[in-house]
């Protein structure tokens, strides 16, 4: 058969793979085109969100590993400032506090727990930041200091211990997880955890001209520089744990100037008002989303002749400083107050000391409402143990006088906004007890008067929210 003649169906078998190759060809077009096609494109990127979305939630919901090392036993971080729980700042509006997103004014029941940075524990902290939280507090005051010695935060002015200060990161980091704001101290004025005393020692070994007095930390020059450039450190530091800066954490409620100043060398109180206005203005240079307070006890200075009688003793008015003075400075956001009626008068019965801490927080709320024009938080409010023959405590007697004292400031709008007792330990903290700290859960009857108190204050306002205790806990405690 000649060679141009080919049979038919060899044609037929030709053409059809041409349709074939054709066919596959046209199949890799489409594939390529849809490849590079906008919805496959977006369809990529929502896989590749829902990637970083599972390691978030990962990342949100690791548990610390057993041990009283600074670590855990798997530790991963993604400093990613968008994976955090969401939260917003609370402000001030006048006597009020207000969520800055919601525009909601707030009040709160809350605690201290200084220990948190200094503990060595990751475990510990996220327990009690936990516990706080299944209580229904939302404000934990702690120390964001720890100057010279061992285990020190600031080894020496302007040095500082990455590894403390990575434990100070956790706090912060560990308390937005649990929906918790800090109130953080810059300072002591007691030598506790080095405090001004220590700021005046290492003026003396650089060799500068210091008195013997401590209260020259409120006006050495070299002094105040030694502590702007620690807040500076601390107000600018980017979390290794969640990636946002301190002066961008909604978790952060305020920065606290120093905890209880007295200025004892100069009673008429000018040399501390300077450093408090100073301070308080610079810090606000350098963060204007976080309040600023001073952390004062709260006593009423030798201008106040009307109000000495607030005091508890006559050694009150003597110490430097003035509730009303100090408070009343443009920078400062809110008052702070202190009570310790037990240290205070300790001679009194538990009548007199409840008459008097009646009378102790109705003036401040007074004079926070009325004259600052500001909100007022009882930073501190303690008690010592001492159980009665039915088995109750007078310290729940005391701080039921407090806690109603904020409710009806609460329910009438006024500046009484909360009350943080003194303070809160768990298990195994001996190393960090004093005569006021106690473990919640060992005293029922103190335990169910904080849940009472935060539950009210949150029902005042019909707030819902995931992070607090859950209604039904509250219908049941109250």
């Amino acid at each position: 058969m000649p060679r141009h003649m080919v049979p038919l169906q060899h044609l037929k078998l030709r053409s059809d793979y041409k349709k074939q190759q054709s066919f596959q060809l046209a199949e890799e077009v489409k594939l390529e085109q849809r490849e590079n096609s906008p919805a496959m494109r977006l369809r990529k990127l929502y896989a590749l969100i829902g990637g970083l979305l599972l390691i978030a939630v990962v990342y949100l919901n690791l548990v610390p590993g057993s041990g009283s090392g600074s670590g855990s036993a798997f530790e991963i971080r993604i400093p990613i400032p968008w994976l955090q729980p969401k939260m917003g700042f609370v402000t001030r509006n006048l006597t009020r506090f207000v969520d800055s997103e919601t525009g909601s004014p707030v009040y709160f029941n809350g605690w201290n727990s200084y220990w948190l940075m200094s503990s060595g524990s990751r475990v510990r902290v996220s327990e009690m930041l936990r516990r706080g939280r299944e209580m229904g507090m939302g404000v934990c005051r702690t120390w964001a200091f720890s100057d010279g010695g061992a285990n020190a935060l600031q080894l020496s002015p302007g040095r500082l211990d990455e590894r403390v200060f990575e434990a100070l990161d956790y706090v912060i980091y560990e308390a937005r997880r649990n929906h918790i704001r800090l109130i953080l101290c810059l300072v002591n004025n007691l030598d506790a955890f080095g405090g001004k005393a220590q700021y005046l020692q290492w003026a003396k070994d650089a060799g500068k001209n210091v008195s013997s007095s401590a209260d020259s930390f409120f006006s050495h020059p070299t002094i105040k520089g030694y502590y702007k450039d620690y807040v500076k450190t601390i107000v600018t530091r980017k979390n290794t744990y969640s990636g946002v800066t301190y002066s961008d954490e909604p978790a952060i409620f305020a920065w606290e100037l120093m905890n209880e100043p007295r200025c004892i060398s100069n009673a008429s109180g000018p040399l501390l008002q300077a450093w408090i206005t100073e301070m308080a203005s610079y810090i606000k240079s350098l963060d204007s989303n976080h309040l600023v307070t001073v952390g004062l006890e709260g006593f009423y200075g030798h201008p106040r002749t009307g109000r000495l009688g607030v005091n508890p003793g006559q050694w009150a008015a003597s110490l430097g400083s003035d509730f009303i003075q100090n408070s009343a400075i443009e920078q400062i956001d809110f008052a702070s107050v202190h009570a310790y009626p037990d240290s205070w008068i300790p001679h009194a019965s538990l009548e007199e000391k409840v008459e008097y801490l009646a009378r102790w927080v109705d003036s401040h709320v007074n004079d926070s409402q009325n004259v600052l024009k500001k909100p007022v938080l009882f930073t501190e409010v303690g008690s010592h143990l001492r159980i009665k023959e039915n088995g109750s405590y007078d310290r729940d007697i005391l701080l039921k006088t407090v806690y109603d004292k904020i409710y009806e400031s609460a329910k009438l709008g006024q500046a009484g906004a909360g009350a943080l007792i003194w303070q809160l330990i768990i298990e195994g903290m001996g190393d960090y007890e004093d005569e006021f700290s106690f473990t919640a859960k060992e005293h029922p009857s103190t335990y169910k008067l904080i849940m009472q108190q935060s539950c009210r204050l949150r029902n005042l306002f019909r707030k819902t929210d995931i992070h607090s205790t859950k209604s039904s806990n509250c219908s049941e405690i109250i």
